[in-house]
């Protein structure tokens, strides 16, 4: 399948003269982000967001299994990506994309070893029974910023998400159906979020959060920061391009931080919607 052209000249000339005066073309502040759009499914831990057209689709689902001999008393949390050609034409099925390879490992980094869920909660019976908590994230559109999407829709699918009640008598373990007892949400110890900021060769062009796809293009780096509402930082990634100072590092730090906290709010009251909506008896 052929690749998209690269954006032409005058488009880049456009662009990069429209962003030294803070002008975008999609016509949002350069420290705007587009509003995340939160979809639920009818089953618990399915979660569709949206960012403009960029679209991923999260799905959590929960299997008992022995833990392996190194780790007795902890469940486990896998993640698995797909990005196939039905996102862009530029993905080919079966060949990683380097963008799949910094997704996948930005997803890692984020939902898994930043302890976000607290993996011993997850432990029924010591070195016998855990619950392995299988996350994964389909790409369905990506018009710019998959990342932050995608890990978004983790998130919310791991908050969202609830596993059946189980009940432990002795070496007997009993799995209680939803409709015989209300299913209990994970145990989380935070709730980080992934911005993308996006950096231009001309000193003189401001950055910019929330890169669209010829943005992106266009940029002379991107760096991700992950974080939550409570100033924690979790993960900070820029994978090659322009060095940065640290002074412009630290200003970065400060608008993530006021959005992290915009957007734990935004979750929350989606959330709350979401759950007035089914009658689940909530714990």
């Amino acid at each position: 399948m052929p690749r998209p052209p690269s954006p032409s000249i005058p488009e880049k000339e456009f662009v990069h003269g429209a962003l030294k005066q803070s002008l975008r073309v999609d016509g949002r502040a350069m420290l705007e982000m587009r509003t995340p759009t939160l979809t639920f499914g009818p089953e618990l831990g399915w979660v569709e967001c949206a960012m403009g057209k960029t679209r991923v689709l999260a799905q959590v689902d929960g299997k008992m299994v022995k833990p392996p001999p190194e780790r007795p008393l902890e469940g486990m949390i896998t993640i698995h990506s797909e990005l196939s050609p039905m996102a862009s034409n530029e993905y080919e099925p079966g060949r990683p994309s380097e963008e799949e390879v910094t997704l996948t490992r930005m997803l890692d980094k984020v939902l898994r070893r930043s302890d976000t869920v607290d993996k011993e909660s997850l432990c029924v019976l010591a070195g016998q029974r855990v619950w392995h908590i299988r996350l994964t994230i389909h790409i369905l559109s990506n018009s710019g910023n998959m990342v932050d999407c995608a890990c978004l829709a983790g998130i919310v699918a791991l908050k969202h998400f609830r596993r059946p009640e189980v009940e432990v008598v002795g070496d007997e373990v009993t799995i209680h159906h939803p409709s015989e007892r209300a299913p209990v949400p994970l145990s989380m110890h935070h709730t980080p979020f992934c911005l993308t900021f996006a950096f231009f060769p001309d000193p003189s062009t401001p950055p910019l959060l929330d890169p669209s796809h010829l943005e992106e293009t266009l940029s002379a780096g991107l760096l991700s920061v992950a974080l939550n509402a409570q100033r924690e930082l979790c993960v900070v990634q820029k994978a090659g391009g322009i060095p940065l100072a640290p002074d412009d590092v630290l200003k970065i730090m400060d608008i993530a931080v006021t959005k992290a906290r915009e957007l734990d709010k935004l979750v929350e009251a989606r959330l709350e919607e979401d759950w007035k909506t089914r009658n689940v008896e909530v714990r």
